[in-house]
């Protein structure tokens, strides 16, 4: 029989779960500097993060890389649909299991490899993924759900995410600008992207030593002549491979297409916007 809690009674249950910091020592939690782990344990942040998710009692939320399961306890005190965490530390399991008993039938504990889920698979639609990142793979699980977007539209609704500030400002940076790069093209091609707020260092267990940003994501409407996802990587790692040269030394396998297309080769690719170079990868798209 499916147990159901009132809201007041799981806020009581909520206020009766043992402080994060209890948790870690309980579990010998420690952050494994291998593993990229900085845990967020201040409720008011985790709280806020999770008011960033707008109809969260709608959504069905995917957390990344949960650690003692600060900002779990957040989505769920927000009235999350369902919560599915996935986490690749068995520690960190254990100490989630807790959880269970305080949002009966709301949170599912996956152990694995998040390079490895297909958030399809995992959760049902409408799906947002919400994460304070592991730093060490930040990057590459944030191309492989841009990847995963461009070839299966609507695999979620928006993402929140946490990255190092230097990433953060990568992903949203505009041409013409110093962090505008690869990444900034990838991400704005897909997705409307805006970094919401800054957290400092001492935010986190143990204290990073950069400075952390949450960066919303809202996916843009699926474009039919939209280019190959590898192309408009291939595109842009020959750009910004060689960014302080001109396009015309950088891309100089593509000049009969810039030529083409009316874009002045003169320019380095930090002067290129979204648009010239996902029109120089529908080119390209089409000519391989």
């Amino acid at each position: 029989m499916k147990i159901v809690l009132s809201p007041d009674e799981q806020d009581l249950a909520f206020e009766a779960l043992p402080p994060l910091r209890e948790v870690i020592a309980a579990h010998g939690l420690w952050a494994e500097k291998a593993l990229g782990q900085n845990f967020l344990l201040d409720q008011n942040i985790t709280d806020k993060i999770a008011r960033q998710i707008p109809g969260i009692g709608d959504k069905n939320v995917i957390e990344i890389g949960p650690g003692p399961g600060g900002l779990t306890r957040s989505l769920l005190r927000a009235g999350a649909k369902k919560v599915w965490v996935v986490e690749f530390d068995s520690r960190a399991i254990a100490a989630l299991e807790d959880l269970k008993a305080v949002a009966p039938g709301r949170l599912e504990i996956v152990q694995a490899d998040a390079l490895q889920i297909d958030l399809r698979a995992l959760a049902p639609e409408p799906r947002v993924v919400a994460a304070n990142l592991p730093y060490n793979i930040a990057t590459p699980l944030l191309i492989g759900w841009l990847r995963h977007l461009r070839e299966n539209p609507g695999t979620y609704d928006e993402m929140v995410l946490m990255f190092q500030k230097e990433v953060a400002q990568r992903i949203s940076a505009t041409g013409g600008t110093k962090a505008y790069g690869r990444l900034s093209v990838i991400c704005q091609w897909l997705c409307d992207v805006k970094k919401l707020f800054d957290l400092p260092p001492s935010a986190f267990t143990p204290p990073p030593k950069v400075v952390s940003s949450v960066v919303r994501f809202v996916p843009k409407a699926a474009q039919a002549d939209a280019p190959a996802f590898e192309v408009v990587e291939k595109i842009t790692a020959s750009a910004f491979g060689q960014r302080r040269k001109m396009i015309r030394s950088s891309l100089r396998d593509h000049m009969a297409l810039i030529e083409k297309l009316g874009i002045n080769s003169q320019k380095r690719a930090e002067e290129l916007s979204v648009p010239e170079f996902l029109a120089l990868a529908r080119g390209a798209n089409v000519s391989l």
